[in-house]
């Protein structure tokens, strides 16, 4: 007997049956409180009070709260529609920001509730990747460059430098196209801002080395100016972007965000998103792999690793020059003005000086080749090169 039909004979026994309450009870077997249920709701209600009803509470007092599961889609969608991570973690970070918030897993089915997000269980768990960090910021630098078009279907080329430790965006800007000058100049403007780095890692790109370029071309000015500065150059293996497994992966965030910005007409706009941008991933953009952290937090949380010349309180100093008429450059030390030696031969010549107390670097910004190295004579105001 079904138990719609129960509870019929059930209330008709009492009612027309001639049965009392306690008869019917022990009859059917079931208690005198739920014969008066049954009684009350014929009576208001006739048969089709007796359908069997969902024993689901009406109410529960641990439920999300209507206004905060409309909170967590409104923020789904303007997470998505930003070009940002837009899941239930990247949810959880930022209800944070404004007091409680529910937990990720009440999110997620929030988010699975309202067809917001599709249960992918085909999907590799994240708990089977090996994860290979850097122990310390600067320890280890990636850098790649990829494509993003302006408005007018032109091409342009992103060079990125990220921390391999904190995944912090230490230079990320357009050029029309990346050669090894700029390579070399986006590298010491970012060793300027945030010192230099232990070691680098990027693949085989010939702007980044010619280890492997056919013909024997020897090193290039990259390879020369890490080589003199003690930062060991790492590249990953040919046809194995893995290797390189950070970088590429914040390109894909990268791009997921410039879509969903307006298309930009000129290197200088697409630069000016690319600092917002910037400025986003960095400080705003918790990250998974980093415990739910900035980038930011991450980079400034431990001391930061340095080349193996470097010791104690050194500092190589950047700054931008060209070659004089007379084949010299000319800094201030030690409270005078010293003239390094160059070359006539590379008179009007730019070049980016490195100084480190007494030593210098001086290198092309064309080509990134190494003119001259110095080391400082207190007693003299001409340096010749070494």
């Amino acid at each position: 007997m079904t138990s719609r039909n129960q509870n019929r004979v059930i209330v008709l026994s009492v009612v027309n049956g001639g049965l009392s309450v306690g008869e019917t009870a022990i009859r059917f077997g079931v208690s005198r409180q739920w014969i008066y249920t049954l009684l009350a709701r014929y009576r208001e209600e006739g048969e089709k009070g007796l359908e069997t009803r969902s024993r689901r509470p009406q109410h529960s007092p641990s439920a999300t709260p209507v206004d905060v599961q409309a909170t967590i889609l409104q923020l789904r969608d303007s997470l998505t529609s930003a070009g940002l991570d837009a899941g239930a973690e990247s949810i959880h970070d930022r209800l944070k920001r404004d007091g409680a918030s529910p937990s990720v897993p009440t999110i997620w089915r929030i988010l699975r509730a309202a067809g917001a997000v599709t249960p992918q269980p085909q999907k590799r768990p994240r708990s089977s990747y090996i994860r290979f960090e850097a122990a310390q910021p600067n320890e280890t630098w990636q850098s790649d460059f990829t494509h993003w078009p302006l408005a007018d279907g032109s091409d342009t080329e992103i060079i990125s430098w990220l921390d391999d430790h904190a995944r912090y965006l230490l230079h990320c800007v357009a050029h029309h196209r990346i050669t090894g000058t700029i390579v070399v100049t986006s590298f010491t403007v970012t060793a300027n801002e945030h010192g230099l780095p232990a070691s680098t890692l990027t693949d085989n790109g010939m702007v980044y080395t010619t280890r492997f370029a056919r013909g024997g071309s020897g090193p290039n000015g990259f390879e020369q100016l890490l080589n003199r500065l003690g930062i060991t150059q790492k590249n990953g293996s040919p046809s194995h972007p893995q290797t390189q497994g950070k970088i590429e992966r914040f390109h894909q965030t990268l791009k997921q965000w410039l879509r969903r910005q307006p298309a930009p007409t000129t290197i200088a706009q697409l630069n000016s998103q690319l600092a917002t941008f910037q400025h986003i991933y960095n400080d705003e953009r918790p990250h998974r792999a980093l415990h739910r952290r900035t980038p930011a937090e991450a980079y400034q949380a431990l001391p930061k690793a340095e080349p193996q010349l470097r010791s104690g309180n050194e500092h190589w100093r950047v700054r931008y020059d060209n070659v004089d008429s007379g084949g010299t450059i000319t800094v201030r030390y030690a409270g005078k003005l010293r003239h390094l030696g160059i070359g006539r031969a590379h008179t009007n010549t730019p070049v980016i000086l490195l100084m480190n107390g007494p030593e210098t670097i001086v290198t092309t910004r064309t080509t990134g080749e190494i003119l001259a190295e110095h080391t400082i004579n207190p007693d003299k105001n001409y340096q010749a090169k070494k």
